[in-house]
């Protein structure tokens, strides 16, 4: 098959607007495992947004954007269902800003040849495709944005914020979650910003202009967001997955302690992930494990074991249907932080 007709089935974004789960979360919480901790899941987030003092915090980890769940977590920024973003730089760079750039991921199957795959520049996620030439396109798109910024460093909240204002410039990527988070000053922050396509555009960068570069100081994202946790107090953490997005984000209460600074546990948090906890990988822990450690308290917590392309959008769409987002206050973190001009 020719390149062109493996890679003619576009991805479709799920629109949590268009179906209410309402019914179907409600149903759940009269039964058992994991339908059960779904419905209690769904029900701590609404707890979250009801507390007007609470900051939502979203990680991303693992293939979401690819998966067809960008439009998901891009009406939860514009519906204040979440208020920061913590995620793997896949998910920010290499999928939603590479689709900003206007590119697509394809659905396709793991039964592929990838001898085959390789030999035609595509890239395998699962059973989606993506085409390595134009991936190189979203590389090279961080190392001009990187060019233009004055040399020196940065975090990667700051980054992303330039990368929003590229796409908004360039009238690009409308349905992008970097641009809609830049267009409402939501932060997003990649503590492992090199690990995607951004570091190879940053290598590039930098092999240029050796002397006067751009870099991305990951523990100044890590005072940075701490800085949002002391500032907000209240936090919910609604996590996808697990990886360093989950232990980042819950590891500030402890920054925040190691600072002199009194705040309390992440006072709501719910887990949805596949991973087993007895072989540690888990990232580390369960939710009432990481209470041991002072970062999450016991009395709003929920793990949820189960594929998240499954149960996140029936959450999404539950708390997006309940309509408290109606009467939350916009909190716009990126304002504790320096001014950054939305174009």
């Amino acid at each position: 098959m020719q390149k062109s007709e493996i890679l003619s089935k576009p991805v479709q974004h799920l629109d949590i607007t268009q179906f209410d789960a309402t019914p179907l979360i409600q149903a759940y919480g009269g039964m058992a495992f994991q339908a059960r901790n779904l419905a209690r899941a769904a029900d701590i987030w609404q707890h979250m947004l009801q507390d007007k003092d609470c900051t939502v915090i979203l990680t991303l980890a693992g293939s979401l954007v690819s998966a067809g769940l960008k439009k998901v977590i891009v009406d939860l920024l514009k519906y204040r269902l979440v208020d920061v973003i913590v995620s793997t730089g896949a998910n920010i760079v290499d999928q939603d800003f590479f689709e900003g750039l206007g590119f697509k991921h394809y659905q396709g199957s793991v039964m592929a040849d990838d001898q085959s795959l390789r030999a035609l520049g595509i890239d395998r996620i699962y059973d989606t495709y993506i085409d390595e030439d134009q991936l190189r396109i979203c590389d090279d798109t961080i190392a001009q944005i990187a060019d233009t910024l004055e040399p020196r460093a940065y975090s990667s909240r700051e980054f992303i914020h330039e990368m929003g204002k590229y796409l908004a410039q360039k009238n690009l990527g409308e349905d992008s979650i970097v641009r809609t988070a830049y267009e409402l000053n939501i932060p997003i922050f990649v503590p492992a910003f090199s690990d995607c396509s951004a570091g190879f555009g940053l290598v590039y960068h930098q092999e240029k202009n050796p002397d006067r570069h751009v870099s991305i100081d990951s523990v100044r994202d890590f005072r940075e967001l701490t800085q949002i946790k002391i500032a907000a107090g209240e936090t919910g953490l609604v996590m996808l997955a697990g990886g360093v997005p989950k232990n980042f984000t819950q590891d500030v209460v402890v920054a925040a302690d190691i600072l002199g600074k009194e705040v309390s546990m992440h006072k709501y948090a719910i887990q949805l992930t596949v991973a087993d906890e007895r072989d540690g990988a888990l990232s580390g822990s369960t939710l009432k494990e990481a209470c041991s450690w002072g970062k999450v308290d016991t009395v709003y917590e929920q793990m949820v074991y189960s594929e998240l392309t499954l149960t996140f959008p029936l959450l999404a769409s539950y708390v997006y249907h309940q309509r408290a987002w109606e009467s939350r206050k916009d909190h716009q973190w990126n304002q504790l932080f320096r001014p950054l001009a939305v174009v």
